[in-house]
């Protein structure tokens, strides 16, 4: 009611402002998550690691992430967002400055999946956070916001490591990282504003009982199914298209390769764009043209020219966010309850596929080069297209 009494452009400056360090939020946290892939090449020339394995340094981040991801949903629920959120991003810092003396291939490995153990502080905590402190359409616009953010970072990451890469190593590289993720926590602290709808929840045998129905929700568990093909197809496909862009006819080198990953910058454009359209359409349309959009962009891929490859790539990526968009607003419209722990099982989902994508993308490539690898991602997203259209376009029936 109060609010009500608000001038209506103190309330825009809000929110605004939240939009802000949601999206910043989403940028240092995706700065890191895949910023080995700009610089594999010099990473399996430095440790001579066969592509599967270099792959691995990209696989154990995301692993590490779907692992923790649904406790930390549940810590979250007991504590709260804001402390756990800034706690995740500073921790993060840690093993990222580690990075640059790693002497071994496995030691580089673990450092990387430490990494990844920080992540879900910061990208499960915030979705829940949004779902909370924001209503009705604002949950997608805000999601969409989100995304938007985590493209820039997932963007960047690459940009950043690939360039310094060419001019410092890979190891210089993660310095640079570490010393921005530091910024970030700083801002964060002070940016963030504390939860207003968050009701803590330290019971763990309720929060079990919530887990339990959470896997008996239908449309939470199909969310989750097409999580982890739509991330399956992004990691399999930023992973060892750098293999296939740095041989023969193209032969980029690092800093060529940061180069290729500007067409992020395309989906920072859409995927905000996309809030509306996602609303106004609905979430199985939404995800159903994003798919198709996606597939028909990796299949451009395939041309023998890095005009056709871009142009894929840029056409590919912006589908794959719209489905993420898509798919997060679906869980905060469909799951009333235990949100952080919903957001968590999403997450281990998505990133479960993320990890799997590294390996059965990479084994793909090893047997049949960049089509092969095509091929495998190609069947993920069609497999993500049939699990929305049994389950989402049924009607919803309580927790079904």
């Amino acid at each position: 009611m109060f609010a009500n009494t608000l001038h209506p452009s103190f309330l825009q400056s809000c929110k605004q402002a939240s939009g802000l360090i949601v999206w910043l939020i989403g940028f240092f946290a995706f700065l890191n998550v895949y910023s080995m892939q700009a610089v594999l090449p010099m990473v399996m020339n430095d440790f001579q690691a066969s592509p599967v394995q270099a792959g691995v340094t990209v696989g154990a981040t995301i692993l590490a992430v779907a692992l923790v991801s649904p406790f930390m949903g549940m810590l979250s629920d007991a504590f709260g967002r804001k402390i756990i959120i800034c706690a995740s991003m500073f921790v993060l810092t840690v093993p990222t400055a580690l990075i640059p003396l790693a002497d071994s291939l496995n030691a580089l490995i673990a450092l990387r999946f430490l990494q990844g153990l920080a992540i879900p502080g910061i990208v499960v905590v915030l979705i829940a956070y949004i779902s909370e402190e924001f209503h009705a359409g604002g949950v997608a616009r805000m999601t969409a916001t989100y995304v938007g953010g985590t493209v820039m970072g997932g963007f960047c990451g690459r940009f950043i490591t690939g360039h310094a890469g060419h001019l410092l190593g890979w190891r210089g590289a993660f310095l640079t990282l570490a010393i921005l993720n530091f910024i970030g926590a700083l801002l964060v602290v002070w940016l963030l504003p504390p939860s207003r709808c968050f009701v803590p929840n330290r019971n763990v045998k309720a929060g079990l009982s919530t887990l339990w129905r959470h896997m008996h929700h239908k449309r939470l568990m199909a969310a989750c199914a097409v999580g982890f093909c739509v991330l399956f197809s992004l990691v399999g496909t930023f992973t060892y298209v750098n293999l296939h862009l740095a041989s023969a006819p193209f032969f980029l080198s690092s800093a060529g390769l940061a180069n290729v990953f500007s067409v992020y910058l395309v989906g920072v454009l859409v995927t905000p764009l996309a809030g509306p359209s996602i609303v106004r359409l609905g979430f199985l349309k939404s995800l159903l043209a994003a798919l198709s959009l996606s597939a028909a962009g990796l299949l451009m891929t395939l041309l023998p020219s890095l005009t056709a490859v871009i142009i894929g790539l840029t056409v590919c990526s912006s589908g794959v966010f719209i489905c993420q968009s898509a798919t997060i607003s679906a869980i905060a419209q469909n799951v009333s309850e235990g949100r952080s722990l919903a957001t968590g099982l999403y997450y281990m989902s998505y990133y479960a596929g993320g990890a799997a994508g590294t390996l059965v993308a990479g084994l793909a490539y090893e047997a049949g080069g960049w089509p092969g690898a095509v091929f495998s991602i190609a069947l993920m997203q069609g497999l993500a297209g049939v699990i929305a259209v049994v389950v989402w376009r049924a009607p919803a029936a309580g927790n079904t």
